[in-house]
């Protein structure tokens, strides 16, 4: 199939499965932070919950797009992006994935919250450096892109802060707003086996389909790239662009590019800037070819990603750089054009088809049906010393949907973990203070938080070069 030899072939679909594999365990690691709330406040029965929880995580997929998937993607080195050795791409690929099925479903096991972004994002700059310290390597760790590193860090870094902040603010409301008996009702804590009122129940299901919803949009969304990841290194001839799109859709942005292009002042820049702009110019000319003959050729599709995805980060580091002179609507154009996520060129290379949106959906989704039950235990008893109430899991988890459903908007990654459970810490603390945290839990679960990155960065570097020698 595909002209593939058969060995390429069993690698091919081993790489898809486990990528599938890495979206399972994400489903029951991370959604059952969505679904411990309702069940701990009798809301929803276990299996209710977690059908639900997974119905709301199918739905947030297919309707989420490619924009967080491709911003991890983003995070790799251009160079393993577009390299033409079909071994290397399934060396990067099988890094990445064992990596991050190894460290999840560890702490899976262990009943620790930690977060599935991490420790994905984790094992992609793990294959950045691995691939730095390659003796054919010339650019070091520089062939990293840090600077989409740092965006997402920022996102990964601010998301636990705004979750505890929020949760403790939107307690505060609470307490201050609603009359006696309301307040009675939503912060006593619920009885053994009993549901709460109607209206109160309502509530606590709504947030927990926000939560699992986002929670597909954004954490769904690493699955497709993963898996964008697989078809590009193996298949690029069908998969490095989207060939669904009309070639010619290309040219008004790539018109935009070559204008605005020439518009810059060369005699002002640096050595590198001159070079980016020739860069830029050799691969537009590249692009003119493929639009005159109207049409992309299979053997040529990978080319065609290098040049858009040169002309891209190109652009980018230009438009940063004060010594280019240009307006600020030639700047907004030329940034349009060229860099922004599934629009202008990127609109070529930033895609899935709709088997894989699907594929990804179903996984994540059967994944939170099962399996859920040891973090949901840690999230709805030992962060905090008391039982969690009514007030307290719907406080976390709309702060938890808030903060998710506006990075899906920015297109970041954000964790869904590391939101709910800092949503959760902070409601404990804004009704009885810091003493009303289980000190040994949050212990755990920070000592994963911090523990992620590294581990993930080591196992996947070391696997890259491992995988890069055997194969």
């Amino acid at each position: 199939m595909f002209g593939l030899e058969t060995g390429i072939f069993i690698l091919l679909a081993f790489c898809i499965l486990a990528a599938c594999v890495f979206e399972f365990i994400n489903g029951f690691h991370d959604t059952a932070n969505a679904v411990a709330t309702v069940i701990y406040t009798n809301s929803l029965q276990p299996t209710q919950a977690v059908v639900w929880s997974g119905f709301m995580n199918f739905l947030g997929v297919i309707t989420g797009g490619v924009g967080v998937g491709m911003s991890i993607v983003n995070l790799l080195p251009v160079e393993l992006l577009i390299d033409q050795n079909v071994y290397h791409s399934i060396a990067m690929v099988l890094a990445l994935l064992f990596s991050a099925i190894i460290w999840n479903f560890g702490t899976w096991y262990f009943g620790l919250p930690a977060s599935s972004s991490h420790t994905l994002i984790g094992a992609i700059i793990g294959v950045g450096l691995g691939y730095a310290v390659l003796p054919d390597n010339e650019m070091g760790i520089a062939a990293v892109n840090w600077d989409k590193a740092k965006e997402v860090f920022a996102a990964l870094f601010l998301s636990p802060l705004i979750g505890f902040s929020l949760a403790v603010v939107l307690m505060f409301v609470l307490r201050r707003s609603l009359n006696k008996e309301v307040r009675k009702q939503l912060f006593d804590e619920p009885q053994p086996g009993q549901a709460p009122p109607a209206w109160v129940r309502g509530i606590l299901i709504m947030t927990c389909t926000l939560v699992s919803f986002f929670h597909g949009r954004n954490d769904g969304q690493k699955g497709i790239g993963l898996v964008m990841l697989i078809l590009i290194g193996i298949l690029p001839a069908y998969f490095a662009v989207d060939n669904r799109l009309d070639v010619q859709q290309l040219r008004p942005d790539l018109t935009v590019v070559e204008q605005k292009i020439a518009l810059i002042d060369t005699t002002l820049l640096n050595v590198s800037e001159k070079a980016r702009i020739a860069q830029i110019k050799a691969s537009a000319q590249n692009l003119e070819k493929v639009l005159a003959a109207n049409k992309i050729e299979r053997e040529h599709a990978l080319d065609v990603r290098q040049a858009l995805l040169t002309i891209s980060s190109n652009v980018k580091k230009l438009n940063e750089s004060e010594a280019v002179k240009l307006s600020d609507a030639d700047r907004k154009a030329l940034s349009a054009a060229a860099t922004q996520e599934e629009k202008g060129l990127r609109k070529f290379t930033d895609h899935a088809p709709f088997w894989v949106i699907l594929m990804i959906s179903l996984s994540l989704g059967f994944g939170t049906m099962i399996g859920w039950k040891r973090i949901v235990v840690t999230v709805g008893e030992k962060i905090g010393k008391s039982h969690l109430t009514y007030a307290q899991g719907a406080s976390a988890e709309l702060v938890a949907a808030v903060t998710i459903g506006m990075a899906s908007a920015f297109k970041v990654p954000v964790s869904t973990t590391h939101s709910l459970s800092s949503g959760i810490a902070g409601a404990m603390v804004a009704s009885k203070g810091i003493k009303n945290l289980q000190a040994g839990t949050i212990q755990s679960i920070m000592l994963a938080w911090l523990l992620t990155l590294p581990v993930a960065i080591l196992l996947s570097a070391t696997l890259f070069v491992f995988f890069r020698w055997l194969l």
